[in-house]
């Protein structure tokens, strides 16, 4: 079988060997098209491909038409919004994505983006402390359960809300569970937002829910851009000079956030998974997938149906 590794952004080099190493060990052959700049060049080595692993990289039907005998596409990382899934299932190809392999990385970045807020962003003049606030998190997956260990450390007071993890799942990793999204910003000082962009969720943080938060009181977004109301954020952080809000996604180019100095931050680009180990795990998840789907016809981690 051919196993195309399809990225725009590379693997680093150690995950490229590692996932090497997984399919020739396989008996599979591995094909790298790296730095592609135009999306001809993707059709064209996708057509004798029968395995895909992509990272940020499309997978639309027109990926899909071009590629003939392809059987399974797997993004390496949790989010897998830019592969089309109903165009995969109408062309029988098993989607899948990698869950857990850069939660770490990416509640790390949570602590990283939230000390850099109550310090004032480093400006010179007196903050606060994490210890002692009470942290929202919104969906416990993953990331949101990294986030909550994480927090323990700190020593926060730490709640949660998943519409899908039962209370007492939450309420047994030693997190008090509330009953809805509003009760998690009426309650908490903090809000994590870890929750997936869907037709429920795209733009559910808005004007009214965060206006629930507490005096002080700090957003955090490392989950998807489409889940902000950024029209409805802005127009709350410029009713109230009290409120952060920092991500490590870039707005739309209209979303005039940098008005707000000392009370906004994003990084340049999206920086959750951006790290050695979350990078290798990924990769080399991908390619065990790939050979367990194979060898097994395993096809635990697809997402569509």
């Amino acid at each position: 079988m051919k196993v195309l590794v399809a990225t725009e952004k590379p693997f680093a080099s150690a995950a490229v060997e590692g996932i090497r190493k997984e399919v020739v060990a396989a008996g599979n052959e591995l094909v790298l098209l790296e730095k592609y700049t135009e999306k001809a060049q993707l059709l064209d080595a996708v057509k004798d491909a029968d395995a895909l692993i992509i990272r940020s990289d499309k997978v639309d039907a027109e990926v899909l038409d071009a590629a003939k005998q392809l059987k399974i596409v797997v993004r390496a990382g949790a989010g897998y919004d830019n592969i089309d899934l109903a165009a995969a299932t109408a062309h029988n190809v098993v989607a899948e994505n990698t869950p857990g392999q850069n939660a770490n990385a990416v509640a790390e970045l949570v602590f990283g983006l939230l000390v850099f807020a109550v310090r004032n962003f480093y400006n010179g003049k007196s903050g606060s402390e994490l210890k002692g606030k009470k942290l929202g998190i919104l969906a416990f997956g993953n990331v949101g359960r990294n986030v909550a260990r994480i927090a323990a450390g700190f020593g926060m007071d730490v709640y949660a809300y998943d519409a899908y993890c039962p209370a007492a799942v939450i309420e047994q990793a030693g997190v008090h569970a509330v009953e809805n999204q509003d009760a998690l910003f009426e309650t908490c000082d903090v809000v994590s937002l870890h929750i997936p962009a869907t037709a429920e969720t795209k733009e559910s943080i808005n004007y009214a829910l965060v206006n629930k938060m507490h005096k002080g009181g700090i957003l955090v977004n490392t989950a998807r851009k489409e889940v902000i109301n950024e029209t409805e954020l802005i127009k709350l952080l410029g009713d109230r000079e009290d409120l952060k809000f920092v991500t490590d996604i870039k707005p739309d180019a209209d979303a005039d956030f940098a008005q707000f100095e000392g009370r906004y931050f994003s990084t340049p680009k999206k920086m959750g998974a951006q790290t050695a180990e979350a990078n290798i795990n990924a990769g080399i998840a991908a390619a065990k997938q790939i050979n367990a789907f194979f060898k097994d016809g395993d096809t635990k981690f697809q997402v569509n149906k």
